[in-house]
């Protein structure tokens, strides 16, 4: 356990009462400990909020705009400085949770206890599956001669951040699912060794969505398992949606994010020719799929072997036999790179 690298940098987590949810999720990820503290004029202590209460706000219809004093936690559990770091630890423990402030007799910010991540250098178990075989149609001319996630973003191919960031969250096992010059993958990254980490392939004779290529997996995993498509770059936590999968009991969690769209017009509310109200430029709020997956293994019973299947059927199929499918609302730096201009944005961002 550790108050992080430089033990000031708690403090990036304050942030007044006053501020938006859009403001707290910039805390979250300027701090990277995956909490904000809501403090008075005075450091006094108000309320924090987390990376999960931010997820259940956003399912409640929460915007980014709205204030966090709706949203915050006004009990949080404290601790004052006097408390030896064992007793953190073991308080952490038994409560599930990874960050405790640190508070004086007046209720003043001190520090932060952090748990990061839950020992998340520890290796996992869990397997990650990475689908790398589509061609990348929308990417052309830069898909030509290379696969889309072997395209390069701050010097290095995509499907190289993926794993590098997947190993931070702990894992070393990966399976890469191959098709259009899978070979072109499969000979830059070869078994993994130079990364530390296992790498084995799944190679599709024909495209089998993103689902199906699982049905060609010789031997089923022992333990729910994350997939992400191999064009998705993104500063989630792939430890944090597997906690969240099983914490929840889901045997399919998928991966969201929160899409507004502005109606560039004015709408009227009528009932037959009778105007009820307006409405100036409303803002429809949704929910898209992040392409980023936890399945459990008993899943893959559901498919056909060697047959086209994409998530959201398999998700339905699931949910049709009675099995709990839910969603984990992401509010990190996401980006689907299909398009010339999203490899852009991509590099310009990295």
């Amino acid at each position: 356990m550790t108050n992080n690298i430089n033990q000031n940098s708690w403090k990036e987590t304050l942030i007044p009462i006053d501020s938006s949810i859009q403001q707290a999720i910039h805390s979250l990820e300027i701090s990277g400990m995956q909490i904000v503290l809501v403090v008075s004029n005075n450091n006094e202590l108000i309320g924090t909020l987390t990376d999960g209460d931010i997820r259940r706000a956003f399912l409640k219809g929460a915007k980014l705009d709205d204030p966090i004093d709706r949203v915050i936690n006004r009990t949080p559990l404290v601790t004052p400085p006097e408390v030896g770091r064992n007793l953190i630890l073991k308080v952490m423990q038994a409560n599930k949770i990874f960050q405790i402030p640190v508070v004086d007799h007046n209720g003043k910010v001190l520090d932060l206890y952090v748990w990061d991540l839950v020992n998340s250098t520890e290796p996992l178990e869990n397997i990650m599956v990475i689908m790398a075989g589509g061609r990348g149609t929308r990417l052309a001319p830069h898909t030509e001669n290379c696969p889309k996630p072997m395209l390069e973003v701050g010097g290095k191919p995509m499907l190289e951040h993926i794993i590098e960031r997947a190993k931070e969250s702990g894992f070393r096992k990966f399976i890469i699912s191959l098709h259009y010059l899978g070979h072109m993958i499969e000979n830059y990254f070869k078994d993994g060794d130079k990364w530390g980490v296992n790498i084995e392939y799944l190679k599709e004779a024909s495209p089998l969505g993103t689902a199906g290529c699982l049905s060609i997996m010789q031997v089923w995993p022992n333990h729910p398992f994350v997939v992400t498509n191999g064009d998705v770059l993104t500063d989630i936590s792939y430890r944090d949606i597997l906690e969240f999968h099983k914490t929840h009991q889901a045997s399919a969690t998928m991966a969201v994010r929160q899409h507004e769209l502005q109606n560039q017009f004015g709408v009227v509310k009528i009932k037959g020719i009778e105007i009820e109200g307006f409405e100036e430029k409303p803002t429809y709020v949704s929910h898209i799929n992040a392409g980023i997956y936890v399945i459990n293994p008993d899943v893959l019973s559901m498919l056909d072997k060697e047959r086209y299947c994409d998530m959201p059927t398999l998700f339905s199929q699931a949910r049709s036999l009675g099995k709990r499918t839910i969603v984990y609302p992401m509010h990190e730096p996401w980006l689907d790179v299909g398009r010339p201009a999203d490899l852009q944005i991509a590099n310009d961002a990295i």
